[in-house]
């Protein structure tokens, strides 16, 4: 467990109790090194007591392997996330062990929780170790977390936790010039009470001898010469634009631009409840997926997502309105036609790169194992699928299987956190070599032998390309960009190569500030964070008593019959959002089927899927561990957990 001269190097002043921010590339032992810190502070500090914060749950895990290594067993250390079933209360897991290796949110939790066995005070540790702390902005749960520190700082708190950052990609804010990337990374500075951004200056070289940078390659096709299919779900969706009549709504059909304004209109129509304008939304919507499908895999698996869609409309609705009627029709008229094309269409040119990808980089001798990257679960899924049928690709030992978050929603697969875990450890071990993820794996995920990254058509920022870069761990390793020439995802991947450029130079000018300048800065920075926050939260308690819960209706999305009032929804443990109501069971009829989560809960069991009893528009019952809320129609574009609708459950599942 001996660091290197670089590591060495950018822990100096964490060892000396100092706030930092550790900037390392992926794979160059930013974990290794804060576990030392960790070691040393256990060592110094009199009562220490250390959290290590994560944002991924199979993040939990290996970085207790990281931390137990370096501990000796000298310490007592325990790791704790969301599917560990049944627990002693935080409190006490926190009051009976010197390292804890958890989740933001459940930390986040114990912090608001009114249970005494659950409260923890942030006092109550002496160092807060903050992995890819990027994510330390706006209203993630690490900045709610960072901002009760800042709270107890101004409040000149006798004992503030020492706080260690670690991060390979700071990030650019969304700015793409100088001064707003400055200000950015001023901001995250800020944010962690950081006294400096370390990374290597003297032991650079040495740094970049034993983390050299994958063999970046792009493998670019050409676009259909001819797409019959997609034409003629274009040709649906402009006939549900003339029924619509959105003039403002564009033709980009087969964008997330497109998807954003109907997600917008659909939401809006909702609100306003005006029932067929929703409905035409949600249905041109599940279109335009099925052309982010087709572009993405095959017409064939574009198809498939569209006639379950329509199946589940017919088979659940007990109600239809006039618009479901013409759309089911449209649907139904030209179901053989679109059929026919996707059987016979030209087939995708970036799937005929990707399997000579695949084939080149899996018939090396040298056991190769990969990462293909794709935006969505349905892509995810419809990928694996598509690399089991294929042909060409059975000539090669590929043993490949999806990874993609544990949120669970209607429309797309999911995993449990226990099927993360073990892909994980099958990947790990070898026993598979490929792995088909969404951006659940970006971060964090640790494979040494990996040495093939495919970024597979995405369209993201130039964090994610630098954690998906990262992935690729192993000697002489390569990781590929395949996209169609001119296409959006390439001139992005090519804006984020210069905004990876432009991030590097921000943190190098904040390095050099002077010292008073930048002290002065970060205070002001801070204070003006905390009133923002404190505005924003008197602005949401003003909403919350602007109508008498009693007074608030909740309704059916579908067909706006009441189906219980404010006054019904309980918060239970400051997250899960349940209607108590014994009365609310009249409203909805639940499925065969229960609902499987893969966690055990002290009070309550997870019920079954539901549905409207009126119109049998379906609801799903769901759990996670992130902030909870109202997403009707939105993309989840897969984080660890989904955000489940209000108004689910009842009191027979607590």
């Amino acid at each position: 467990m001996e660091l290197r001269p670089y590591q060495w190097e950018v822990i100096m002043p964490a060892l000396e109790g100092k706030n930092i921010i550790i900037w390392l590339p992926t794979g160059s032992g930013k974990t290794r090194a804060a576990a030392y810190v960790a070691k040393r502070h256990l060592e110094t500090v009199d009562g220490a007591k250390v959290v290590v914060l994560v944002n991924r749950v199979h993040l939990v895990t290996q970085h207790g392997e990281e931390f137990s290594r370096m501990l000796e067993g000298r310490w007592t250390m325990t790791t704790l996330s969301g599917d560990m079933g049944l627990r002693a209360g935080f409190r006490h897991v926190v009051q009976s062990h010197h390292l804890l290796i958890c989740t933001a949110e459940l930390l986040q939790t114990a912090l608001t929780s009114a249970d005494v066995e659950e409260h923890v005070e942030l006092t109550a540790f002496s160092l807060i170790v903050v992995d890819e702390c990027h994510h330390t902005h706006k209203e993630t749960v690490y900045n709610a977390i960072l901002s009760r520190y800042l709270e107890h700082k101004l409040q000149r708190a006798q004992r503030l936790p020492q706080v260690l950052g670690l991060t390979a990609s700071p990030g650019t804010g969304g700015a793409c010039k100088l001064d707003g990337a400055i200000d950015h990374i001023l901001q995250l500075c800020a944010n962690l009470d950081t006294w400096r951004i370390m990374s290597p200056e003297q032991c650079l070289p040495q740094l970049q001898e034993h983390r050299p940078k994958p063999c970046k390659q792009y493998d670019l096709c050409q676009r259909r010469s001819q797409d019959p299919f997609g034409d003629l779900i274009k040709k649906l969706m402009k006939q549900i634009h003339g029924r619509l009549g959105k003039s403002e709504l564009s033709q980009d059909f087969g964008t997330q631009t497109y998807e954003q304004q109907v997600v917008e209109l659909s939401k809006d129509a909702a609100e306003e409840g005006l029932q067929e304008r929703r409905v035409y939304a949600l249905h041109l919507r599940r279109y335009n997926d099925a052309l982010l499908i087709h572009d993405t895999v095959r017409a064939l698996d574009a198809l498939a997502m569209l006639q379950d869609f329509y199946h589940r409309e017919r088979a659940t609705k007990t109600q239809i309105l006039h618009a479901e009627q013409w759309l089911l029709e449209l649907f139904s008229g030209h179901k053989t036609m679109l059929a026919s094309l996707a059987t016979q269409g030209p087939k995708n040119p970036k799937l005929e790169m990707l399997e000579q990808i695949l084939l080149e980089q899996f018939r090396s001798p040298d056991n190769p194992r990969g990462i293909i990257f794709t935006q969505t679960r349905q892509s995810t899924g419809s990928l694996l699928l598509w690399l089991q049928q294929q042909p060409g690709l059975q000539t090669v030992d590929i043993r490949a299987q999806m990874l993609v978050g544990a949120g669970n929603n209607s429309q797309s697969t999911h995993m449990t956190q226990r099927d993360q875990q073990e892909v994980i450890r099958k990947f790990r071990t070898g026993s598979l070599n490929l792995l088909v993820a969404t951006s659940v794996a970006e971060e964090g995920l640790d494979i040494a032998q990996c040495n093939v990254v495919v970024r597979y058509g995405l369209l993201t920022n130039e964090i994610s390309m630098v954690q998906a870069r990262g992935r690729a761990r192993a000697g002489q390793s390569v990781y590929s960009f395949v996209a169609t020439e001119g296409s959006r995802e390439l001139r992005r991947e090519l804006t984020n190569e210069a905004l990876e450029t432009l991030m590097e130079q921000a943190v190098a000018t904040v390095q050099r500030m002077d010292r008073a300048e930048y002290q002065a800065k970060i205070r002001d920075l801070q204070q003006e964070a905390l009133i923002k926050r404190a505005v924003r939260a008197a602005k949401r308690e003003s909403q919350r008593q602007q109508f008498p819960p009693e007074h608030v209706q909740l309704l059916c999305i579908n067909c706006m019959v009441a189906v219980g009032q404010g006054s019904d929804i309980r918060k239970v443990e400051g997250t899960h959002h349940v209607n108590v109501n014994p009365n609310f069971s009249v409203y909805y009829n639940l499925s065969q089927e229960p609902v499987t989560i893969d966690r055990v809960f002290k009070d309550w069991r997870p019920g079954c899927a539901i549905s409207c009893r009126n119109c049998g528009e379906a609801r799903y019952s769901q759990n996670s561990n992130r902030r909870r809320g109202t997403l009707p129609e939105g993309r989840d574009p897969d984080p660890d957990c989904s955000v489940p609708s209000l108004g689910l459950g009842s009191a027979n599942d607590l």
